[in-house]
């Protein structure tokens, strides 16, 4: 067992939502709870949520490389999304994502040095008319983004006052 009794616990409230036969309903769940334990998704620890859930190993890893909110490579502390859908885009998406990453000194699908924050592109996140839209840790939506407040956002990353 690669995580604590506690994620398990986790993971058996979210399987006892399915009839027994279906606990691989809770795949999904599962995989955001040992995310949020481990940081990312290594393989042995996608291995381990496929045995608990009873399930072959390539299902876990099909579901956690096809959604973009699953991290199967290590990230920084806080992985930003920038949306780069088109709604965004146009509306200020390109010019957010540009000073962010001048600001970060990084590009998407990398992480600062000093390892706190990691950069990534992101898929709609149903926010079209807040744009640019960015997403921290895959639960904090940032609406609006000018660079004021991308570099408030920054600061607030940077000095652990996220934690």
């Amino acid at each position: 067992m690669l995580l604590s009794e506690q994620s398990y616990q986790k993971i058996d409230r979210e399987v006892a939502k399915y009839p027994p036969d279906q606990k691989q309903s809770a795949v999904m769940a599962a995989l955001a709870i040992a995310q949020d334990e481990k940081g990312w998704l290594a393989p042995e620890t996608m291995q381990d949520v496929a045995a608990y859930l009873q399930m072959p190993a390539i299902a876990v890893q099909e579901v956690a490389t096809f959604y973009n909110m699953y991290n199967v490579k290590p990230v920084g502390k806080f992985k930003v999304s920038v949306c780069t859908n088109l709604p965004c885009a146009l509306s200020g998406g390109e010019r957010a994502a540009a000073h962010l990453k001048a600001t970060l000194g990084i590009d998407y699908h990398e992480t600062t040095a000093d390892g706190q924050v990691t950069l990534v592109e992101g898929e709609c996140m149903g926010a079209c008319a807040d744009a640019p839209v960015m997403l921290v840790n895959n639960k904090r939506m940032c609406s609006r983004m000018t660079n004021e407040k991308i570099d408030a956002l920054v600061g607030e990353l940077t000095s652990g006052a996220a934690e």
